[in-house]
């Protein structure tokens, strides 16, 4: 039985990732760039700056406690620990007093053509942005090149900036995903409309129906919820981010499009499935009904020659034996060359 998250004090990692707890720190200005790697927060302390935007990197989430350090010193709240650490949390935005948070999954493809989900978690303040992920990733590289060069002038803008800019980089990964899946989709629809012996069977079919429930998952809540970044109330999105984050919101737009395509397709696969598998399984069905009308008459020859009379004509004829095995090829070879002609066969 699930115990009750408000009963108790204690904070635990719900998720299967063993990589170790380490943080990297990110501080920026218009100016300078500083960047340090710790193990605790502690170690990074020193180095963040008022004055600066302070960009902390939690990699690995097993270690609770310095997760619960870097949350207190930052003032985000036990709930939104709790949910930090939780892996199966569903997708959600939530706003607070000093900072808001963002709660999504980043899904990374493995050998056999299915995609993990891992918690990403973001936590924008004034002056700061904190994320949390369960493994090490090669995720950030793009952005922290771009802090590097001061693409777009980032380091001259706030922290709302930085978020916007993770949030399109998630986007981004959700459009390649749903559109290499609609691409594979389209492959498996013509290799389905030729049947060969190769067509895909209902293994491959249901390999993209998890992925597309899996995809749906992860991204379907924010539908309703990105709009809580939007509002005017919101101290912390400031007026000249708002269009980064509607150029979000397109994005996201694109990808739920994409995504009902998707589900339409994989329905109209799963149908042209059945179809192909009944008009195979009535192939074979007409093949025996063919085999066994041909049959039919030889059984019927067989079953009069065959009867225990005494005065049967052909029994005493010298060619009565020859006569019955050409009747019954002739009969048998006139049958399947009728079924041919009629296109039966």
């Amino acid at each position: 039985m699930a115990k009750n998250n408000l009963l108790s004090e204690e904070l635990n990692y719900i998720g299967e990732s063993r990589t170790p707890t380490h943080l990297h720190l990110c501080s920026y200005s218009a100016k300078d760039i500083q960047t340090v790697t710790g193990k605790e927060l502690e170690d990074i302390l020193p180095h963040m700056r008022d004055e600066a935007i302070n960009w902390i990197q939690i990699h690995g989430l097993e270690n609770t406690g310095i997760v619960r350090d870097v949350c207190n010193h930052f003032h985000v709240d036990f709930l939104t620990v709790q949910d930090i650490l939780n892996s199966r949390h569903l997708t959600k935005i939530e706003e607070h007093d000093t900072y808001n948070v963002v709660l999504l999954k980043q899904l990374s493809p493995n050998e056999e053509n299915e995609y993990t989900p891992q918690q990403f978690c973001i936590i924008q303040g004034e002056n700061f942005v904190l994320t949390f992920l369960e493994k090490d990733t090669d995720f950030f590289n793009e952005i922290n090149t771009a802090i590097n060069n001061n693409v777009l002038r980032i380091r001259n803008r706030q922290s709302d900036f930085l978020m916007s800019v993770m949030l399109n980089s998630v986007m981004a990964s959700f459009m390649s995903i749903i559109s290499k899946m609609e691409d594979e989709l389209e492959d498996l629809e013509e290799r389905l409309l030729s049947p060969t012996d190769t067509s895909p069977g209902i293994d491959e079919i249901q390999q993209y129906r998890r992925n597309f429930r899996l995809v749906k998952r992860s991204i379907l809540p924010l539908k309703e919820q990105f709009s809580k970044l939007f509002h005017t109330e919101n101290n912390l999105i400031h007026k000249a981010s708002r269009p980064f984050y509607s150029d979000v919101n397109d994005h996201l737009q694109f990808v739920l499009q994409t995504l009902e395509g998707c589900r339409d397709m994989i329905s109209s696969l799963l149908d042209l499935y059945m179809s192909n598998n009944d008009q195979q399984m009535n192939n074979i069905m007409k093949q025996l009904t063919i085999v066994s009308t041909i049959f039919i008459p030889l059984t019927f020859l067989a079953g009069i020659w065959g009867m225990n009379f005494s005065f049967m004509p052909e029994l005493d004829w010298k060619f009565g034996y020859l006569f019955a095995w050409l009747l019954m090829l002739l009969l048998g070879t006139g049958l399947y060359f009728y079924f041919r002609r009629k296109k039966w066969y």
